[in-house]
């Protein structure tokens, strides 16, 4: 018997894939917000500050690493949910750039407008639009949504 093995529930291109889409976000976060005299570490304490609110910028380093970690879980979900969606619809991964970008716009529209309100780090309200956004949509569509639909692809055509 020659079978092949059923998918993995984490394939490695898709873990590879969430680790490429969190590290190019960070990147670019770190590059856009340090262009503004704002430090890397503030950046991942307001990643943080989703689970603890303001006080994470009083928490140093381990509200830094509490906001990388939750990056990176971040980041490897969104890269899971577009291949468990891509199993579904397999057209998703046979056009990676096209629909990748797309989610990737999706996924900043409900982390901006769902997720962040909702969490310690929100007021509750959707932030007003600024032209900032522009470039944080761009970023996403490119950074995150096409590397977690190419490492669906990937992991879809290996089955690893």
């Amino acid at each position: 018997m020659n079978e092949r093995a059923p998918p993995s529930l984490f394939p490695r291109a898709v873990v590879l894939g969430g680790a490429v889409a969190g590290t190019l976000d960070l990147l670019y976060a770190f590059t856009f917000w340090g262009l503004q005299g704002i430090p890397p570490m503030k950046i991942l304490q307001s990643v943080a500050a989703g689970w603890l609110g303001s006080e994470a910028f009083t928490g140093g380093a381990a509200s830094a690493l509490l906001g990388a970690v939750s990056h990176y879980g971040i980041a490897l979900v969104m890269a899971w949910t577009f291949y468990q969606a891509a199993r579904g619809v397999p057209a998703l991964a046979s056009h990676p750039v096209r629909h990748g970008a797309l989610y990737g716009v999706l996924l900043y529209a409900v982390m901006t407008y769902v997720v962040v309100p909702l969490s310690a780090a929100g007021k509750g309200a959707w932030p007003a639009w600024q032209w900032q956004q522009l470039a944080h949509v761009v970023a996403h569509a490119v950074l995150v949504g096409i590397p977690c639909a190419l490492a669906a692809r990937r992991a879809l055509a290996r089955h690893d």
